[in-house]
């Protein structure tokens, strides 16, 4: 969670606002709905593991208490329908979590692609520069000099 948002805080530093001007749009805004799309799935992945990991709470503190409760059969499963239904629901979350893992990098893996499309792309000077240095190198001088736009 910290290494994305070090992520987002050099995105937001190294654009300058600028440089999205010439962009399309929906690669203007869909980076960044990507990129809160990301943190969106890794927060709901986060929920949902917090969920698994207090239901197989549930029942390892089931098991304390009573141990013939987690008896496992010869298929794998608990013999008790409760621990086997509360061992089925913290399976389930963390399938949950795992999914919501997966959409968090694709959407992350998405919005890296479209950064790294804007920044590689050809920029035009901005139109509100007032006056613009020159340099210009002769065989024997080089030239430096002021142009001042009207």
């Amino acid at each position: 969670m910290r290494a994305l948002m070090v992520l987002m805080v050099l995105a937001l530093i190294a654009q300058p606002l600028a440089a999205q001007r010439n962009s399309p749009a929906p690669i203007k805004y869909g980076k960044w709905a990507l990129l809160v799309g990301a943190i969106g799935f890794n927060l709901a992945a986060s929920r949902e593991h917090e969920r698994a990991d207090s239901v197989f709470g549930d029942l390892t503190a089931r098991c304390a208490v009573e141990q013939t409760l987690c008896d496992v059969g010869d298929d794998g499963s608990y013999t008790d329908p409760e621990s086997e239904f509360l061992y089925q629901t913290s399976v389930a979350y963390d399938r949950r979590a795992r999914n919501f893992l997966f959409g968090g990098q694709g959407a992350l893996l998405g919005a890296a692609v479209l950064f790294v499309w804007e920044f590689s792309r050809p920029k035009d000077d901005p139109e509100n520069i007032p006056f613009e240095p020159t340099v210009s190198f002769l065989p024997h001088a080089t030239q430096i000099g002021v142009r001042v736009a009207f």
